[in-house]
């Protein structure tokens, strides 16, 4: 079993913005499964939803990493960026 990480933000995005993710995704490998995450922290525009915003995350890592797109989430989460 394989397992590589990566951290990043969203592209175009300020560097802290209001909201931080993470998301674990896995795919099969040839020798069984590659596990990857990233996180990093995005604003949403007003009236984007939750759903909205894993949607685009999931977009900008298939874009990045196409042998990623069709993988299995294994976490994700989105919450606002504040202790």
């Amino acid at each position: 079993m394989s397992s590589q990480t990566e951290q990043t933000t969203v592209p175009g995005v300020a560097e802290q913005g209001s909201h931080h993710f993470l998301i674990t995704l896995q795919r099969p490998t040839g020798s069984g499964f590659g596990t990857a995450d990233w996180s990093g922290t995005w604003t949403p525009p007003p009236g984007t939803t939750r759903a909205d915003g894993y949607a685009r995350i999931r977009a900008d890592i298939a874009a990045a990493h196409p042998e990623f797109a069709q993988a299995n989430v294994v976490f994700f989460t989105l919450e606002p960026n504040r202790l």
